[in-house]
C-alpha cells in the first residue's frame, strides 16, 4: 500500500505540511523583532555583545533544526514512503540518541571554545562580558533544545506538521512576555539583563519538548514507538547522519561564513558591529521561513524518494523553491525600501543606524535568492543528495569572507565593501544550488 502522500496534489499536500510550520515561522518573525528590542533596550554594550552569539547560536539551532534534524526527518520520510514500518519505530530511539550526543558536543563547545572566539572576534571589557552571562547558561541548556528539534522533527517527517506548529505557537505567546520579563523586569525589578535573555527560551524549550514527547508518546507518528525489542544498529544511525552530517556541514559553514564577516565588521568598531547586528538581524528572521516551507518540501520529497518517484521529488523542491523566493524577496524588498525607519526600531545612534542601512539596502534586496537556495538545500535532505548545498555553502563561504577580505585589504572599500561582498555571496548561493538542479535534475542512483 502507498503512502498517501505519493499521490495527493503537490501544492495542496505542501501547504498542508509547509503552512503549520511557516505560519509558527512568521510568528518567530515577531518574536526576533521583540528579542532585538528588549536587547536594545540594555544599551549598545548588550547589542554588540549578542552580535557575537548570534553566528553560534544560528549555528546550533540550524543543525539541530535544519542539519541533523532534516536528517532525522527524511529517514524518517524514506522509511514510511518504502514501507519500512520497522525502521521507523527504531529510527525514533536512534534519533533521540544523537540528540544526546550532539548536545554534549556543543555544551563543551559553548563552555570551553567560545571564550578564546569572542575575544578573537574582536569582543572585550564590557561587550564580553555580556557575550558570556548569555552563552554561558544559553549552551548550558543544549541538551533541552536538541531533543526538542529531534521531536519535530519525527512529527514533520511522519507527514505531521500541525502538531509541533501548534505547540510552538504557544510557546512562542508565551514567550515574549516572558523574555521582556527576565530581560528588563517589570516596575521596579530590572530584570536579568541578557542572563534573562538567556534563561527564557530554556523555559519555553522545557515545556515544548515534554508536549512534544506526549504526542508522539500518543501515536502521531502514525505508530507508537518503544524502546522494548528494539536493538541499535548502525546502519540506521548512518540513515540520519548521512543527510545530516552533510547538512551540518552546510550549517558550519554557514556559521563560520557569519564568525569571519563579524571578525571583519568588528574592525570598525562597536557602532559598526551593533549596526551589523540589526541589519543582519533580517537574515535570521527571513531564514526562518525558508526553514518553513523547506522542512513541509523535506517530507514531501522523502516520502517521493523513498517511493522511488524521482519526477515527483523534483516537482515538489521547486514548487517550495519559488514560493519561499518570492515571499522572503517580498520581505527583503520591503525592509530595503525602509532601511531607516526599520534601524530606528533598534537604536537611536546615527553612526549605528548609518552601519545599518548601509547593511541593508545592500543586502536585502537578495534575500530572495537566499530563501530560494534555502529551501532546495531543505529539499535536498529528502532527496539525499546534499553535495551541491555543500559546495554552494563552500562558495558562500569564500565570497562573503574572501570578497569582504579583499574589499578591505586590498580595493580600501570599508564597511561598505564588506556589505556588497555579503550581498554577492547569496547570489552565488542561490544561483548555484538553483541552476545545478534545474541542469541535472534528481535521478535514482545507479546500482
Amino acid at each position: 500500500m502507498s503512502h498517501p502522500l505519493l499521490t495527493a496534489p503537490i501544492g495542496w499536500s505542501l501547504l498542508r505540511l509547509a503552512g503549520p510550520t511557516t505560519a509558527v515561522m512568521a510568528v518567530y518573525i515577531l518574536v526576533a523583532v521583540a528579542e532585538a528590542w528588549f536587547v536594545a533596550q540594555l544599551g549598545i554594550e548588550a547589542l554588540a555583545g549578542i552580535a557575537l552569539v548570534i553566528p553560534f547560536i544560528t549555528l546550533m539551532m540550524n543543525m539541530a533544526n535544519g542539519g541533523m534534524g532534516g536528517g532525522v526527518a527524511s529517514a524518517l520520510a524514506r522509511a514510511l514512503g518504502g514501507g519500512r514500518l520497522d525502521d521507523a519505530r527504531a529510527l525514533v530511539l536512534h534519533a533521540l540518541l544523537l540528540a544526546l550526543g550532539c548536545a554534549v558536543v556543543f555544551t563543551a563547545f559553548g563552555w570551553l571554545a567560545l571564550p578564546t572566539i569572542f575575544r578573537w572576534l574582536g569582543g572585550d571589557g564590557p561587550v564580553l562580558q555580556q557575550a558570556l552571562s548569555f552563552s554561558t547558561v544559553w549552551f548550558g541548556g543544549a541538551v533541552l533544545l536538541w531533543i526538542g528539534a529531534f521531536l519535530s522533527a519525527l512529527l514533520r517527517g511522519a507527514g505531521d506538521s500541525a502538531t509541533p506548529g501548534r505547540i510552538g505557537f504557544v510557546m512562542a505567546l508565551v514567550y515574549v512576555p516572558l523574555l521582556g520579563l527576565l530581560t528588563v523586569g517589570v516596575g521596579s525589578w530590572p530584570g536579568l539583563g541578557l542572563l534573562g535573555c538567556a534563561i527564557a527560551p530554556l523555559l519555553t524549550t522545557t515545556a515544548n519538548g515534554l508536549l512534544l514527547a506526549r504526542a508522539i508518546a500518543r501515536g502521531r507518528l502514525g505508530f507508537v514507538p518503544g524502546v522494548s525489542g528494539i536493538s541499535l544498529q548502525p546502519r540506521l544511525f548512518a540513515e540520519i547522519l548521512r543527510v545530516g552530517a552533510m547538512g551540518s556541514i552546510t550549517t558550519i559553514t554557514a556559521t563560520l561564513t557569519a564568525m569571519l564577516v563579524t571578525g571583519l565588521v568588528g574592525r570598525f568598531g562597536t557602532a559598526a558591529l551593533a549596526g551589523y547586528s540589526i541589519g543582519m538581524r533580517l537574515e535570521f528572521m527571513v531564514a526562518p521561513l525558508a526553514f518553513g516551507i523547506g522542512t513541509g518540501a523535506t517530507t514531501l520529497v522523502g516520502i517521493a524518494a523513498g517511493a522511488g518517484d524521482w519526477r515527483r521529488a523534483v516537482r515538489v523542491a521547486w514548487t517550495g523553491g519559488l514560493v519561499a523566493f518570492a515571499a522572503i524577496g517580498m520581505i527583503g524588498w520591503t525592509i530595503a525600501l525602509m532601511p531607516e525607519t526599520w534601524s530606528r526600531l533598534f537604536a537611536t545612534e546615527p553612526d549605528v543606524i548609518a552601519a545599518s542601512v548601509d547593511c541593508i539596502v545592500r543586502v536585502a534586496p537578495l534575500y530572495c535568492l537566499f530563501g530560494l537556495g534555502l529551501t532546495l538545500n531543505f529539499a535536498s535532505q529528502g532527496a539525499g543528495r546534499m553535495t551541491v548545498p555543500v559546495m554552494a555553502s563552500v562558495a558562500r563561504l569564500l565570497v562573503a569572507a574572501g570578497g569582504g577580505w579583499l574589499a578591505i585589504e586590498q580595493f580600501g572599500l570599508g564597511l561598505s565593501g564588506v556589505f556588497t561582498a555579503i550581498a554577492a555571496s547569496l547570489v552565488v548561493y542561490g544561483t548555484l544550488i538553483a541552476g545545478t538542479l534545474l541542469v541535472v535534475p534528481w535521478r535514482a542512483r545507479r546500482r
